[in-house]
């Protein structure tokens, strides 16, 4: 494989595993539908409807999130082991747990962040 990109050929993420889960958009308008997550300071939209995995994100003045997560958007995939996965690549931020069952870690490429995520599977 060359170390290139060719046309055709999908990012080296996406050849290694990587699923892609949404694209987040920061905005500042507000949308329709928005839902208000007060311990993260912003409005989400988008995401339990888009088809594409679209999600928009609007920020307040004082939120904790990263200026760079609040003006860049990000690309999310899915990874199978985070841990394994960020080993090498430069944090932003710490490793979160925002849900039961799922670890979340934004990395930088390039100067723009990416997030990847990892969803554990629920024993029955």
């Amino acid at each position: 494989m060359s170390p290139l990109r060719k046309d055709h050929e999908p990012p080296a993420a996406v050849r290694k595993g990587w699923r892609y889960h949404h694209l987040g958009i920061p905005t500042k308008e507000p949308r329709a539908g928005e839902r208000y997550l007060a311990h993260l300071g912003m409005y989400v939209s988008g995401f339990e409807t888009s088809p594409y995995g679209v999600e928009w994100m609007r920020f307040d003045p004082d939120s904790p999130i990263s200026s760079l997560i609040q003006t860049v958007p990000h690309v999310a995939f899915e990874v199978d082991d985070l841990d394994v996965e960020i080993e090498g690549k430069e944090l932003l931020g710490r490793v979160s747990e925002p849900s039961d069952g799922v670890r979340v870690a934004m990395i930088i490429d390039n100067g723009a962040p990416v997030e990847l995520l990892e969803f554990r599977k629920k024993s029955n």
